[in-house]
C-alpha cells in the first residue's frame, strides 16, 4: 500500500493526464439493512453481487490511491474504486472476505476520535459500532487502504478554523501513528465540500480527497463519488456507471 501511495504523490508533479474522471463507488455498512433509514447499509450478499457485475463487465475495484495511480500510469481503465465510509465494524466482519472473494481492493475511511463508538452522527438510525484501532489495523494488514473521514465526522464546511484544521490535520497524524503508514486520502463527512476545505485538505497534506458531487470543485482533491446502495442491481449499476461517464467532464491531473 505505501508503494501505492509514492505512486500517487509522484503522480502530482507529473504532467496531467486528462481524461474522464473515474469511476468511485461510495459505500458505508455492509450487514443487516432491514433499519436502514440513510439508505446506508447493504447486506454481504448484496456486495458479492454487485462485484460479481464489475468482473463480468471486466472490471475490478481497487482503492483509490491504486486507481489514481493506475491513471497517472496510463493505464487503470478497467479498474473502479471502492470506498466504505465512517469505518463501519462490520467491514471487517461482513466487507472484508467479499472483497478477498473478488480479488479486489477498497480504502476505508475512519474516524480516529471515534474509534471504539457508534454513529452518533445518525439521529434516525440504528446504533452501528464502528471499528476501534485493532479493527483498522486488521483491515490495514489485509491491504486495505486507510483513510480519513476527518476526527469525528463534523460537516467541515461549517466549521470554524481551529475545528477545520483539528479534523483534517490531527485526523491523519492519528491514523499515521495508527498505522504507521501517512493517510493519503480524506472523505469529506456528508460529502459537502467547499473551496476552503479543499484548501485546507491541500495544505495538510492529502494526496486526494472524496465527495460526493462537488460540482465546480471537482478535482484531485474533490473527486465525485456514486453511492452504491441494496437496491442496485445489475441493471442500476450499469446506469450508474454510463451515467458517470457521460455527465463528467475531464478535468486536468486526473
Amino acid at each position: 500500500m505505501a508503494a501505492a501511495v509514492d505512486s500517487v504523490r509522484t503522480a502530482g508533479s507529473a504532467a496531467p493526464r486528462p481524461g474522464p474522471l473515474p469511476w468511485v463507488a461510495m459505500y458505508h455498512s455492509v450487514g443487516d439493512c432491514s433499519d436502514d433509514p440513510y439508505r446506508i447499509t447493504v447486506t454481504p450478499e448484496r456486495l458479492d453481487a454487485q462485484l460479481a457485475w464489475l468482473r463480468r463487465r471486466g472490471l475490478r475495484g481497487v482503492s483509490v490511491a491504486d486507481l489514481l495511480a493506475a491513471r497517472a500510469r496510463g493505464e487503470g481503465s478497467g479498474l473502479v474504486g471502492l470506498t466504505f465510509d465512517d469505518g463501519y465494524a462490520d467491514f471487517v466482519t461482513a466487507a472484508l472476505p467479499v472483497l478477498r472473494r473478488w480479488n479486489c481492493g477498497a480504502t476505508l475511511f475512519v474516524l480516529p476520535g471515534r474509534l471504539g463508538g457508534d454513529n452518533a452522527w445518525d439521529p434516525l438510525g440504528p446504533r452501528k459500532p464502528l471499528l476501534t484501532a485493532d479493527g483498522i489495523r486488521r483491515a490495514a494488514s489485509e491491504g486495505v487502504e486507510i483513510g480519513s473521514h476527518g476526527l469525528t465526522h463534523v460537516d467541515v464546511t461549517q466549521a470554524d478554523d481551529l475545528t477545520l484544521k483539528t479534523e483534517v490535520v490531527e485526523s491523519r497524524e492519528r491514523l499515521a501513528e495508527l498505522t504507521g503508514v501517512p493517510a493519503d486520502g480524506f472523505c469529506y463527512p456528508y460529502g459537502t465540500v467547499d473551496a476552503r476545505a479543499v484548501e485546507a485538505v491541500r495544505e495538510a497534506g492529502y494526496g486526494y480527497a472524496c465527495a460526493i458531487d462537488p460540482g465546480p470543485l471537482t478535482g484531485p482533491h474533490a473527486l465525485p463519488r456514486v453511492h452504491v446502495g441494496q437496491n442496485d442491481t445489475a441493471w442500476r449499476l450499469y446506469l450508474k456507471h454510463r451515467l458517470h461517464r457521460l455527465r463528467r467532464r475531464p478535468v486536468e491531473g486526473l
